[in-house]
């Protein structure tokens, strides 16, 4: 059975910092890329970023970049996200995904799998 679980969440003030760490188990981890997506209340859900199965390659959101780093630790299983200059707009459920579809790494159909997500809030 695949999980992917989020953890790292929480209330921070705008221009202060978190990390959001996803532990994935039940499937080949290195064999799936990985993406962070985030919803906000009343809204759809939208990309982050994403980091290709080797880890050798990202992609972020224009509205992130410089700001938001993903990695990926292999031997634990691990995805991350780390989020700085966090701003209040930016409060959401962040989610974890795991895909091997053959479509664009920003779009939702292009994953497997999806965590429960974990609650940003940025308060301002």
């Amino acid at each position: 059975q695949v999980q992917l679980v989020e953890s790292g969440g929480g209330l921070v003030q705008a221009g202060g910092s978190l990390r959001l760490s996803c532990a994935a188990s039940g499937l080949p981890f290195s064999s799936y890329r990985m993406g962070w997506f985030r919803q906000a209340p009343g809204k759809e859900r939208e990309f982050v970023a994403a980091i290709t199965s080797s880890g050798g390659f990202t992609s972020y959101a224009d509205s992130v970049k410089g700001r938001f780093t993903i990695s990926r630790d292999i031997a634990k299983n691990t995805v991350f996200l780390q989020m700085n200059s966090l701003k209040a707009e930016e409060t959401a459920v962040y989610y974890c995904a795991a895909g091997a579809r053959s479509y664009g790494v920003s779009s939702t159909m292009g994953y497997n799998y999806w965590g429960q997500g974990t609650q940003v809030t940025v308060s301002s």
